[in-house]
């Protein structure tokens, strides 16, 4: 039994390194595109605010 468990520890360890490898190489390029909008309209509030604070 002892073997036994000295052979799914490694067992185990592969598989859970093999989750973890594929979770981690995952494509994570499709929330950009919100977050460039959403960049773009902070840019834009940014602009519009500066431009009314100008005037001294």
């Amino acid at each position: 039994m002892g073997v036994l468990a000295w052979l799914l520890i490694p067992l185990f360890a592969v598989v859970c390194a093999g989750i973890w490898g594929s979770w981690a190489a995952r494509d994570r390029t499709s929330g950009d595109v919100a977050e460039l909008a959403g960049y773009a309209r902070f840019r834009d509030a940014m602009d519009k605010s500066g431009s009314q604070t100008d005037v001294v």
